[in-house]
């Protein structure tokens, strides 16, 4: 299952709206013979890339999979049918289908005298790769992951607005490998106009990759230059006049979009933590201090220790000089009224 759930990370970013899913077939010996994750959409499913590799190997084998087969017909036929055809002998699966559209894959298994295995890892599966179509199938919006950078005292620039580079290359690639699993990169005018960045996902030759993240700015009063690098060919590009998170959101999930990379200030961040809608918080912390320039999120509101925004620690990974801390908020901000001025 740890296979299958890193061929799905591995997807994520290219398969919306659907989810990314991996799967591992074993032959009857127990040895792997195939493996696949989701393909684009309209392309085949992580049990059928995984089948296909396998060939006859997988009759009497075991299928590995993220998420329950699905056992209906989309762009693609049931997934369903094709483990049955393959005349694997046992499934095990991750994460029950929590749909009713696509449900029903592991009866017709059993259904068909195929033993069939329910929730090994499913925590780890549903907090990884699958995290964003969950977000979406549960609350109809995209996963939102705020990253930021700053120094130890929490300054994301200094006082004369310089902001390069607090982190150091290390933690610059692992960005560029975390907008690779998003399909859209997100931030407000007032980054465009103070950094002009390009928001282009770059391999370790600093050349921009094949596939690219939809690069959104939220620019209410029409202030992105012409010539700014978010307008260029490298990726296209979404400008919105969304009044708060929500509704940006929503734009962004009619535009299929699942996984949105929040890199905007400290004002557009703020903002969607008011409004409840951070999912996820990576930090990246660079050993300096500065003492003074603004600070890593703007006001929320909160006036007492009591109100802090709790936040549960994930995990913390070593990046060159620099420490990324990855965590969740456990609660969000405030009510109604909070989320009014967030926006």
């Amino acid at each position: 299952m740890a296979r299958a759930r890193a061929l799905a990370w591995g997807a994520l970013g290219t398969t919306s709206p659907n989810p990314a899913v991996g799967a591992v077939v074993l032959d009857a010996g127990g040895a792997v013979v195939g493996e696949g994750a989701t393909r684009p959409p309209g392309g085949p499913h992580a049990e059928v890339v995984a089948l296909a590799q396998a060939g006859d190997r997988a009759r009497g084998g075991t299928a590995v999979v993220t998420l329950e087969p699905c056992a209906h017909t989309g762009r693609t036929g049931p997934c369903v049918d094709a483990l049955l055809a393959a005349g694997v002998a046992r499934v095990v699966v991750a994460v029950p289908e929590p749909t009713s559209l696509a449900g029903g894959g592991v009866q017709r298994l059993r259904d068909a005298c195929v033993q069939v295995v329910v929730g090994v890892e499913q925590q780890q599966a549903e907090d990884g790769a699958l995290a964003p179509w969950l977000v979406g199938v549960r609350e109809h919006r995209p996963q939102v992951v705020w990253k930021t950078a700053s120094t130890l005292d929490g300054r994301v620039a200094a006082a004369d607005g310089t902001s390069r580079w607090i982190t150091g290359p290390v933690a610059r690639a692992a960005v560029h490998r975390l907008r690779a699993t998003c399909d859209a990169v997100l931030v407000g005018s007032g980054t465009v106009l103070t950094d002009d960045p390009q928001l282009t996902v770059r391999d370790d030759d600093g050349h921009d990759v094949a596939h690219q993240p939809l690069r959104v700015v939220l620019d209410r009063r029409g202030r992105v230059p012409a010539d700014a690098r978010v307008r260029d060919d490298a990726a296209r590009t979404h400008l919105s006049a969304a009044t708060d998170p929500a509704a940006l959101l929503a734009e962004l999930w009619d535009l299929d979009v699942r996984r949105v990379l929040l890199e905007g200030g400290p004002t557009l961040a703020a903002a969607f933590l008011q409004a409840g809608l951070v999912d996820e918080l990576v930090l990246h912390l660079a050993p300096q201090l500065l003492g003074a320039g603004p600070s890593l999120v703007g006001d929320l509101g909160i006036t007492t220790m009591a109100a802090a925004l709790q936040l549960e620690t994930l995990d913390v990974t070593p990046l060159g000089r620099d420490v990324q801390v990855r965590l969740r908020p456990t609660r969000h901000t405030g009510g109604p009224d909070q989320t009014e001025e967030g926006s």
